[in-house]
């Protein structure tokens, strides 16, 4: 364990490398999504967009927490933001002359690149919470990781409003171009004036150790899938293109209004995620409490969450759900939610072994890898073919298989 002063500043350090990549991370979703939306794309085609980006997630975060235990956390860190660079300038090759199908496939690929860099850099600042965390502490990591988390979020919010703002002012090249010049400064100050306190890589560690034997790190990590499932349904493809029909009136001054008002409401969805994800220990009056608790309460937060989406769903079968309720629903889906993701991230880095946390943190991010992909795929299908009310119906059967999942864990626990 490194010393309390050099901890502090190496989890500062993780922390701020962390922020910059989501901010480009939240942009440029915001940014491929619209962008290829105003160039006539359905939303299956949309949803293909972000399938080998999610699919990678799958692929990275299975490999990655043992690249971290052989070569170390701070490698996997400077090796996220380097991916991020790289497909932020390739990104930016795009011709709008090129075929539908080459194109797809092209931004596909891309995608992909981003989808490693993501998780990449996700495992290793989780896993570094773990091993930097003052031991002994009553609530110490707790606090950490939804700080960590909270934080992160919040930047992404921000990204979002970036993402859709840069596109209706600067366009997507040039905004690609920005972002990536940022991020390499970045990357260079953080592999600069990095401290010391990350452990090191062991080079006895072995591939197979990344799957884990422990029942309740594999279950929890099922009901992550799920719960990151039920999200990904609605706000991948889903609530983006509702809000644009809704809002846009087809014109080129109508697009820019709907651009910024949906990234406003991208924004202001994450951020508020990020801000109760960070205090969700006080809120929850969680500091204390045993493993056994936290489960509890996890277990309860996705029973409340499953019901949102399927109320929304059945007023939108009605005919009584507008865009205000629609709001209104997803703002509390969003504050509960991000309890349940708090609880989540803290279980994981509580229940995981210090001595292969990487591991347990890489198989755990996989399973959330795994519930983006479900959800990005089942967010374009569930539109094409049922609209909102269809995308809404999909994520509270989802989040009732993430409740059945941790009450899975409950009774054997």
């Amino acid at each position: 364990m490194a010393k309390s002063g050099n901890a502090l500043a190496a989890y500062g350090a993780v922390t701020a490398a962390y922020w910059a990549f989501m901010l480009t991370d939240g942009a440029l979703r915001m940014l491929v999504l619209l962008h290829f939306h105003t160039l006539g794309f359905d939303a299956i085609s949309l949803a293909y967009l972000f399938l080998l980006y999610e699919f990678m997630g799958v692929v990275t975060n299975l490999s990655a927490g043992w690249i971290a235990a052989r070569f170390g956390l701070a490698s996997t860190l400077y090796a996220g933001l380097a991916f991020q660079i790289v497909a932020l300038g390739v990104l930016a090759q795009l011709d709008v002359g090129w075929s539908l199908g080459f194109s797809v496939v092209y931004v596909m690929v891309v995608q992909g690149v981003s989808g490693v860099a993501k998780d990449l850099a996700k495992m290793s600042a989780k896993s570094a919470v773990k091993i930097l965390a003052p031991a002994g502490e009553d609530g110490a990591l707790f606090r950490w990781v939804a700080l960590l988390t909270g934080s992160k979020n919040a930047v992404k919010g921000f990204g979002f409003l970036l993402g859709a703002t840069l596109l209706g002012t600067i366009g997507f090249q040039m905004s690609l171009y920005m972002m990536g010049g940022v991020l390499l400064v970045v990357l260079v100050a953080v592999v600069a004036f990095m401290p010391s306190g990350l452990p090191r890589g062991r080079k006895s560690v072995k591939f197979a150790h990344v799957f884990s034997n422990d029942p309740a790190i594999n279950r929890l990590s099922l009901a992550r899938l799920f719960l990151f499932g039920a999200r990904d349904t609605w706000f991948v493809v889903g609530i983006p293109v509702y809000f644009y029909t809704v809002l846009s009136d087809g014109t080129a001054a109508g697009d820019r209004v709907a651009f910024f008002q949906i990234g406003t409401f991208m924004a202001i969805w994450i951020i508020g995620y990020g801000v109760i994800q960070a205090f969700a220990p006080k809120l929850l009056r969680a500091n204390a409490l045993s493993d056994g608790a936290v489960t509890t309460l996890a277990v309860r937060w996705v029973g409340i969450l499953t019901f949102i989406p399927l109320v929304m769903a059945a007023l939108a079968v009605f005919g009584v759900l507008g865009p205000v309720v629609v709001v209104g629903g997803l703002l509390a889906f969003g504050a509960v939610f991000a309890l349940n993701s708090s609880l989540h991230s803290y279980l994981i880095l509580a229940l995981g072994k210090a001595e292969r946390i990487t591991m347990d943190v890489g198989f755990y991010y996989m399973a959330n890898a795994g519930g983006r992909l479900l959800g990005t795929l089942l967010s374009g299908l569930s539109y094409q073919f049922g609209g909102l009310a269809l995308c809404l119906a999909t994520s509270g059967i989802l989040s009732g298989l993430s409740w059945i999942s941790l009450r899975g864990h409950y009774h054997k626990s």
